[in-house]
């Protein structure tokens, strides 16, 4: 028996997480999945396979078994497993009509930003991006509006969207007007441990699978989940397309780093907030983005729509002395490496303004509040002893 086989049980998150989309091998009996590197199935007849596969770009066991375990994790009916997280918004973005419109929140990764301004709108894509989704949404909707896009919290400022009101807004027009638009929640920085966008009302959850699910800096993935058929229909028919698939070896190494979820969000998460307690109290500090605060300007969504309270593993923080103060910093941790990327067991931190949102204009960035002295901190699941001591000598070499 499977956890898929007994869809009535709800169970805990940590045992989803170990068991879902891991059968005991019928063969064998491992525990752990074989690694199936063939790309091609035989077949008994012409069309007709010996098992349940033919070619790999269409179906993999590793694949689907991860695919499985995401859309347990993600109270989805359906999970797509991509080769990065930038295809898997792409594919979103492709399955659009020509000359559709999107509206996005402005705070978004630069790789998205990238994809919406430079790609979408060579077949017609066009976006407009606003501060506050649900006071500014209705307002930008147009006639060929298809979808929004939602991060919560946004990257890199950490800004947290009700998406249950989004949602509502989005409902009502389509009841007024009988035209849907898909809302596709980014739920990266959060991971499906802390929230689950598709219960608050979002038609498509997506993750850089890079990130937390993953967890360990050695593959770049990324997934969607939903609970429509006919969204996972139209994505997997795009997907077999294209191509946009992981390997079969980074999907079992994403099954398996899934597998420690709960436990490596958790105490990151825990460090962060005390990170960020400290960093609220340092002169040296101009203002601290973390969701888990409680003077956070949107900490009750936060209780509404993330496990426990928890603020997850990313802050964000503005340094007096401008961009050459936060060179330093960055230059000046011990633990944590300054690099791209988050969500690893290692901790990290960046310049987002010249590093993972360099690509947006000045403007555009500071209206978001990107500016050149914000720092982006990737909290790991070192001891947050040492974590905090980094920081508070880094402050302390930033502010000579």
């Amino acid at each position: 028996m499977t956890i898929e086989s007994t869809t009535n049980v709800e169970y805990g998150f940590g045992t989803k997480a170990i068991h879902a989309g891991a059968p005991i091998d019928p063969t064998t009996g491992a525990v752990i999945e074989p690694l199936s590197l063939s790309t091609t199935f035989a077949q008994s007849e012409p069309s007709k396979p010996v098992g349940l596969y033919e070619y790999s770009r269409s179906a993999n066991p590793n694949r689907d078994n991860f695919e499985a375990a995401v859309a347990a994790l993600e109270k989805a009916k359906h999970a797509i497993a991509l080769s990065s997280g930038s295809a898997t918004t792409a594919l979103i973005i492709q399955s659009l009509p020509m000359n559709s419109h999107i509206i996005s929140g402005g705070d978004v990764y630069g790789g998205t930003h990238r994809y919406f301004t430079k790609v979408g709108v060579t077949h017609g894509v066009t976006s407009t991006f606003v501060g506050n989704l649900v006071e500014d949404l209705e307002s930008k909707i147009q006639e060929n509006t298809k979808l929004v896009w939602l991060e919560t919290p946004s990257n890199p400022t950490l800004t947290v969207t009700d998406i249950a009101k989004v949602a509502s807004i989005l409902k009502n027009h389509e009841a007024k007007t009988g035209s849907k638009i898909l809302l596709a929640v980014d739920n990266t920085f959060l991971s499906p441990y802390i929230s689950n966008p598709l219960e608050h009302g979002a038609d498509v959850v997506v993750h850089s699978v890079t990130k937390y699910i993953n967890g360990h800096s050695d593959v770049v993935m990324g997934v969607l989940a939903t609970n429509s058929d006919e969204l996972h229909d139209r994505f997997r028919f795009l997907q077999n397309a294209i191509g946009s698939i992981p390997s079969p070896f980074d999907s079992w190494l994403a099954h398996r780093g899934l597998k420690t979820l709960h436990l490596r969000v958790r105490q990151a998460a825990t460090s962060a907030q005390q990170i960020a307690q400290f960093l609220t109290q340092h002169p040296a500090v101009l203002k601290v983005n973390y969701p888990g605060l409680k003077s956070d300007p949107n900490h009750e969504i936060v209780v509404k729509q993330h496990r426990d309270s928890l603020g997850g593993g990313m802050i964000s923080f503005r340094i007096n002395g401008g961009a050459k103060a936060a060179s330093t910093f960055t230059s000046s941790t011990k633990f944590f490496t300054l690099a791209e990327s988050l969500g690893g067991i290692e901790s990290l931190v960046e310049v987002p303004a010249i590093m993972t949102h360099g690509g947006i204009p000045k403007e555009e960035r500071e209206s978001n509040g990107v500016f050149d002295d914000l720092v982006r901190v990737s909290v790991g699941i070192e001891d947050t002893d040492d974590l905090i001591e980094d920081v508070r000598q880094a402050l302390e070499k930033a502010s000579k």
